[in-house]
């Protein structure tokens, strides 16, 4: 498998793009503004998306996706999410109001997209060895992450969540894992605000990191602009021994 980092950004600016990957050429794990760097092929060969929540720095790219190239498909682009994702999807985004329902386009037993609810470890199969299952998140809205799986290797990617003690038990029994991906959003001195936003700081990223029972490399990412040195800062004063590296934007994982 392999995963590239289309955006990693808590915001936009410049070279910033929101949070979304890419999975081998077939597959997007959340659809943030970094999609808008693929080319109408690359576009074109996406199957699936799986959503981590209903968030638009994580789904603002899903109705151009559609739009730009659902016409080119000879089958609809599954979404994948959590029945509570897929009902703000149908309520507020895809509504005729703010862009067109295209699980209705051009009719509702033909349409280029198509909603599938996922489960909190429930494994599902894409194909050639590959798997993905859902892992628990604790955010302001309904949310989870993703165990990728090749067979050979593991990553893990929290999506956007706070201190969540489901998450680590489940975690833990990954033996081939090789990598998490993990957010810090804000910087210790907005320590009330990560609470209240369900994010975390880096002192709650280290408390964090004491469950993880795995070595592994840590990646992070979804910090704010303009405060990135300083969350990486603050994450190797107190979160050091773990070696975390901030995500980049354009950066390949192979497992």
């Amino acid at each position: 498998m392999k995963l590239r980092v289309l955006g990693c950004s808590g915001g936009i600016g410049g070279s910033l793009r929101t949070t979304s990957f890419v999975l081998d050429d077939d597959v997007l794990v959340d659809a943030g503004t970094g999609v808008g760097d693929l080319n109408i092929e690359e576009l074109q060969r996406i199957d699936r998306v799986f959503l981590t929540h209903s968030h638009l720095d994580h789904v603002t790219s899903l109705p151009f996706l559609v739009d730009t190239v659902g016409w080119m498909r000879d089958r609809p682009l599954t979404v994948h999410a959590l029945p509570e994702t897929i009902e703000v999807l149908r309520q507020h985004l895809f509504n005729w109001k703010l862009w067109p329902d295209f699980a209705q386009i051009p009719d509702v037993l033909n349409p280029w997209m198509r909603y599938q609810p996922v489960t909190v470890g429930e494994r599902l199969d894409l194909g050639q060895g590959r798997s993905i299952t859902p892992l628990p998140a604790n955010h302001v809205v309904p949310a989870v992450g993703y165990h990728l799986d090749s067979g050979r290797a593991s990553l893990v990617y929290t999506g956007d969540t706070t201190v969540n003690e489901a998450l680590w038990p489940m975690v833990n029994r990954i033996d081939n894992l090789r990598y998490l991906i993990i957010e810090t959003a804000f910087c210790n001195r907005e320590h009330e605000l990560a609470r209240t936003s369900r994010h975390l700081s880096p002192m709650m990223l280290a408390g964090e990191l004491e469950k993880l029972q795995r070595q592994v490399d840590i990646y992070i990412t979804h910090l704010k602009p303009g405060e990135y040195e300083a969350i990486m800062e603050e994450i190797q004063s107190c979160a050091g021994r773990f070696a975390p590296q901030m995500l980049l934007t354009f950066q390949q994982f192979e497992f």
